[in-house]
């Protein structure tokens, strides 16, 4: 399985593990992320117009290999997976979507016809964020989560590609486990208020890509340094 995600950071973090965690479940899987930092869908659109080769070429979680263009990445591969998905603080006002998702995505389909699109739901900021963005939500993880959750919903049915369900995920592991509730002393699923944490926040969304794409019953096993309890924990709430 080769994917590639038209992406930034956020796509960064999913793909982080997704290699290793694929060859731990016997799952042959190379995964390519094409980065700019805080990219939006406009600005991809835009460096895809203008054949700019502004991306970091990132492969297997790994750091970059040098500079591409979307058009050139999609020329030199053929993929089976394309992801494309907003930048973070857009993520849910659904009006910046349009009209750049759907050119991307009739891009992507003319270049690489064989492959599934997938749209990544990105997930809400941590309760304390102090990012700028996140004013638009009134400061509230909760209504950011809606918001994305809707705006998620409108881009599927827009380029009729399934959803990456992370932002889904790592909502339900914050208000399902004590070891996740960030308020009352537990653990933050992210690094900085918006990014996710290296370890469990990486980790999970890692799984939920894989789940997504293959349907296979993931098992957690050792893993770098992480508590195989938590990693058990989060398989169980991303295959439930």
């Amino acid at each position: 399985m080769k994917i590639i995600s038209i992406g930034n950071s956020f796509s960064q973090d999913a793909q982080r593990w997704l290699k290793k965690l694929a060859e731990q479940n016997g799952i042959d899987l190379d995964c390519v992320n094409l980065y700019i930092g805080g990219c939006s869908l406009e600005m991809h659109w835009n460096n895809i117009a203008g054949n700019k080769a502004d991306y970091d070429f990132e492969p297997n979680g790994e750091g970059s290999m040098g500079k591409i263009s979307v058009n050139d990445a999609l020329s030199r591969d053929k993929y089976d997976i394309i992801t494309l998905q907003q930048a973070s603080g857009l993520s849910g006002r659904p009006q910046s979507y349009l009209p750049y998702l759907d050119d991307i995505a009739a891009f992507a389909r003319e270049m690489q016809p064989e492959a599934r699109l997938y749209f990544h739901q990105t997930w809400a900021y941590e309760t304390d964020s102090v990012l700028a963005a996140f004013a638009d939500y009134d400061l509230d993880q909760k209504e950011m989560y809606r918001r994305i959750e809707d705006a998620s919903e409108m881009a599927s049915k827009l380029i009729g590609a399934e959803i990456i369900p992370t932002g889904r995920i790592i909502q339900r592991l914050r208000e399902t486990l004590p070891e996740f509730d960030y308020k009352n002393g537990g653990l933050s699923l992210n690094r900085d208020g918006f990014h996710l944490s290296l370890d469990y926040g990486r980790y999970a969304a890692a799984a939920v890509w894989l789940y997504t794409f293959t349907g296979c019953k993931i098992k957690a096993a050792e893993f770098e340094n992480f508590d195989l309890n938590l990693l058990s924990k989060i398989i169980k709430t991303v295959t439930g």
